[in-house]
């Protein structure tokens, strides 16, 4: 079998499947990470040299990646991503050490351990690689790395008299059980004679040098191994050089490193370019948002097509990741200054930094400001008017950290995002978070809030209309007697007709059921996660995390999306649109704070007594049903 195997399959420092019946044919053109362990096989049979080839060829392969991918093609790329922290190389690189005593592979060892603690170490253990390019992983830790990759490290590093046995006494099986060496020459006192099969000495000059053996390796040569690797020490390098074909070559700059969806930035013209180069397609969708497309018969070449189905799946990874992350529940903007005293509430979206409104629940009070410019993407020409305001800026051009950072640097209390989306709204849209960078965002102490096209309009209205507008960010909406509570209310806010006076009785009343509407209706809400912002009109609501159902699978074309929803890429701000039920919809078609009946008539002076009355019952019947409909 071992002759097979060196003569059909075996490619130094490769090893390739055949077809059975025609083995000169290549069955695949991809290796496993199991074969990892054949090195190890190789050296209890004697036969040194294939063994320190390949192994080599994987250690390159391993410096790569950190990890061995769970298959990899003969050009070292990806195959399969995966990695559950297999221990066969670790294996073979133990039996390595023993037979030949290079210090190179305890180097080898420490490698190994720096990656698992750098990449796989997590609180309770260590967790299989879900994505090697990713670094993401898996909920899973197989009892096989506990009982060979932690053995084969120990014995790769101890000494003689750290042991308790004699481990020359005994053999590993591929799953790292110790079986005793005896067990192969002890005479057998009872012997059964097979009657029908007629056994003959095996004459194979192979055996000469199976384990355990008394021949001399490497008599007087200990650069033996290294001069076998040396020629290999580049062999992966050489296979995956990016050729000036490539996606880079139009930009005239040389090889450029991947795309990587993490990166992607669809304001990036550079970045659209090279995603045509992989046959990646944007579609724009009637509401604005852009789903990504893959057709590999349009890409350049047949390794663009590769690199375009790998960004694709690492965007759809990413996407999965982000749906995974906590979900922060809805926040809200109050307008507080004259004439709304509060009772304008429009719902906000939270944000993954800066101040957590939840643990303040006083929240953040001030005039609102225009930054210039108005994307907030680079320093704010306008501090004067900024400082110690509350910055309202739009969507887009730039990460929705990078905003944070220069309204805070021009001396900004807080910032609201205004979606550049024309015509959105929570009303139709559920709610999202705005996410960080990818980098470290404890720089940003002021609290972000996101607002829908529709709701930033009563905002800018508001300012177009009486100048200063004063609002409240809070985790929710605050009654008025919190909102001025130790401050004196205006004099043409008091009448001292008794009629008044049940007015604002009412409207405390009123004011504080659609609170607890408001808090149960949020509750109800989805809250997608974004983690970029996209050019104007680019809402990239690109991957579905998990299922590719509504995608045409045919083998030219892969289009990536969920079923009924479609969740944000890296690079995009777009709000997510899960599937609802006609009974969720229904609570959010009764919203009246954020409606065109909040911006009719906000000023009491000039509306007749009987049709506020009115308007309030109107809002506590509509809120008693919303609040059944929600029961």
């Amino acid at each position: 079998h071992y002759d097979a195997i060196m003569r059909y399959i075996s490619q130094p420092p490769l090893l390739l499947d055949v077809h059975i019946h025609k083995p000169m044919l290549n069955a695949r053109t991809w290796m496993d990470s199991l074969l990892a362990f054949f090195p190890g096989l190789q050296v209890l049979k004697g036969d040194i040299r294939p063994a320190i080839e390949t192994h080599e060829m994987l250690y390159q392969v391993i410096k790569k990646h950190n990890f061995l991918p769970e298959a990899f093609t003969t050009d070292f790329r990806v195959h399969w991503a995966q990695h559950p922290l297999r221990p066969e190389f670790a294996e073979s690189t133990y039996f390595l050490y023993k037979a030949t005593g290079d210090p190179y592979y305890l180097e080898v060892g420490k490698t190994l351990i720096e990656n698992l603690n750098k990449y796989a170490r997590v609180p309770c253990g260590f967790a299989a690689m879900k994505d090697v390019r990713t670094g993401s992983h898996e909920d899973r830790m197989d009892s096989f790395f506990l009982a060979e990759m932690f053995k084969y490290l120990y014995l790769l590093f101890a000494d003689k008299e750290d042991m308790i046995f004699d481990i020359e006494d005994y053999i590993f099986t591929t799953e790292a059980h110790l079986l005793p060496l005896w067990l192969s020459t002890t005479n057998q006192t009872i012997s059964k004679k097979n009657t029908t099969t007629e056994y003959t000495e095996l004459d194979d000059s192979n055996f000469d040098w199976t384990c355990p053996n008394t021949q001399i390796l490497f008599p007087n040569d200990p650069m033996f191994a290294q001069s076998i690797r040396e020629p290999l020490k580049n062999v992966v390098d050489k296979s995956c050089p990016r050729g000036i074909s490539r996606a880079e070559e139009s930009l005239g700059s040389g090889p450029k490193p991947l795309l990587r969806a993490r990166d992607f930035m669809a304001s990036n013209p550079e970045h659209l370019e090279i995603l045509k180069k992989m046959g990646v397609s944007l579609i724009h969708l009637k509401d604005g948002r852009v789903q990504l497309v893959q057709h590999a018969v349009q890409a350049a070449s047949s390794l663009d097509a590769e690199d375009g189905l790998r960004f694709m799946q690492e965007m759809i990874e990413l996407s999965s990741q982000q749906q995974k992350e906590q979900q922060l529940p809805p926040r809200a903007v109050q307008i507080v200054s004259h004439p709304f005293f509060g009772r304008v509430v429009l719902t906000a979206g939270p944000a993954q930094f800066g101040m957590d409104l939840s643990k303040h629940k006083a929240g953040t009070r001030g005039f609102v400001a225009t930054i210039k410019p108005y994307n907030g993407c680079s320093e704010i020409t306008n501090p004067e008017a900024v400082k110690k305001k509350i910055a309202l800026m739009q969507r887009g051009q730039c990460m929705f950290a990078e905003k944070a950072r220069n309204i805070q640097k021009a001396g900004a209390i807080g910032g609201i995002v205004i979606d550049d989306n024309e015509g959105s709204s929570s009303d139709t849209a559920p709610l999202f978070q705005m996410a960080g960078d990818g980098k470290n965002t404890d720089d940003i102490t002021i609290p972000m809030l996101f607002l829908f096209n529709k709701e930033g309009n009563i905002i800018l209205d508001a300012i177009r209309e009486y100048e200063a507008v004063e609002v409240l960010l809070s985790d929710k909406a605050k009654d008025r007697a919190t909102i001025f509570k130790g401050k004196m209310i205006p004099n043409y806010i008091i009448d001292s007709n008794l009629e008044m006076e049940n007015m604002d009785q009412k409207l405390s009343e009123n004011d504080s059921h659609k609170q607890n509407s408001e808090e149960a209706t949020s509750a109800s809400q989805d809250v997608g996660v974004v983690s970029e912002e996209p050019e104007e009109g680019e809402n990239s609501d690109v991957t579905g995390p998990d299922s590719l159902s509504a995608a045409h699978t045919d083998s030219d074309s892969v289009s990536i999306s969920n079923q009924d929803s479609y969740v944000p890429g890296t690079d995009e701000a777009s709000a997510p649109e899960p599937a609802c039920t006609q009974g969720d919809h229904q609570p959010q078609e009764q919203k009246t704070e954020t409606d065109s009946n909040s911006k009719v008539n906000w000023d009491n002076k000039v509306q007749p007594m009987e049709s506020i009355l009115a308007d309030w019952n109107e809002d506590i019947e509509a809120f008693e049903m919303m609040e059944k409909d929600e029961l």
